[in-house]
């Protein structure tokens, strides 16, 4: 793909994904346009201020359940990552209705808006807690992810390739566990829901990258999970804080043990390469050809945290914790 003459726009902009997106955007792939769509004028302002004044970049005040402001915005735009969402399970499960609108209603009008305006590659950022869902959030990104693949169907004789990328927990992003961990430790004591919890962990980094080689690979209707690590929590608190005594709190409303990328459901649609599994669509206009160089999975797998046959050792942690600034 030659990005140097694409516009590209990313909604929820000025979240974690948003900024370390469009740092690696300007450094590595220089877009003719990259515009930053979110709903929060001073978060932008502070985005601006902050570096990300470059003479390529736009920021357009908007919300993703605004289906009109999302075909102003998006009008000439060639490829667009959507990020925005409500994503903190607690919040989520306290306002129901409005992670409804944002999450599943905000995804069927980037759909509908992109679709409308003929952008070329729309890949929307999904989550682990979509997979057998137990929590509100959960349940709204899976929905999301039906609604992303499915629009490949009645995307008519538009060019619009529509697809989704899955993957685990953001070292550093807003929301995790890790500075938590950090905050608590100034007191001497950690707390963990439940000892035995694992999580499958990415960086920024590694996430942003990831989408960007799947939006330059895509066919439509596809899922990109990668082959990222696991960690138990326990663990991480260990190494994040060694000094400090460990307190079991109890798993809270919402928090499954372990998570996963693939379901034993899904493996049966789900094929292998190097470095991630790729979900295929169970449509008629769907063809198996479109990813012929990837190996069939075998009945039964499962990709899930506790059982991932790659783990994060200590020294990798302290690597993800130095590349997301919090070690």
């Amino acid at each position: 793909m030659d990005w140097k003459n694409k516009v590209v726009l990313v909604t929820g902009g000025t979240g974690s994904f948003g900024k370390r997106f469009a740092q690696v955007m300007l450094s590595d792939y220089h877009p003719k346009k990259l515009i930053i769509f979110s709903r929060d004028e001073l978060k932008q302002h502070e985005m601006q201020q902050g570096g990300f004044d470059h003479e390529s970049i736009r920021y357009f005040i908007g919300d993703v359940r605004d289906v009109d402001r999302l075909r102003r915005a998006l009008r000439g735009v060639d490829v667009v990552v959507h990020a925005a969402a409500l994503k903190q399970v607690p919040a989520c499960e306290y306002n129901p209705i409005e992670a409804v609108l944002t999450n599943v209603m905000g995804a069927r009008n980037v759909i509908d808006a992109t679709l409308d305006c003929g952008v070329e590659h729309v890949m929307a950022i999904s989550t682990d807690k979509a997979v057998n869902p137990i929590n509100l959030y959960g349940a709204t990104k899976l929905v999301a992810e039906k609604l992303f693949v499915q629009a490949n169907a009645y995307r008519g004789d538009k060019n619009t390739k529509l697809s989704c990328v899955r993957y685990g927990n953001v070292v550093g992003s807003r929301g995790s566990v890790i500075p938590v961990f950090l905050n608590q430790k100034k007191t001497g004591r950690i707390t963990v829901t439940d000892p035995r919890m694992t999580r499958f962990w990415i960086t920024l980094d590694q996430g942003v990258r990831f989408v960007i080689s799947c939006i330059e690979k895509m066919h439509g209707g596809e899922i990109f999970v990668p082959k990222i690590p696991s960690m138990k929590i326990v663990d991480l608190a260990k190494a994040v804080a060694p000094e400090c005594e460990i307190e079991n709190s109890g798993i809270r409303p919402g928090e499954k043990i372990h998570e996963l990328l693939i379901s034993e459901d899904e493996v049966r649609t789900t094929i292998e390469t190097d470095n991630m599994y790729i979900v295929e669509p169970v449509h008629p206009w769907w063809s198996d050809w479109k990813w012929d160089g990837g190996k069939p999975m075998q009945e039964g797998f499962r990709y899930s945290s506790d059982s991932n046959s790659r783990w994060v050792t200590e020294a990798q942690l302290k690597d993800m914790l130095r590349e997301s600034k919090l070690g």
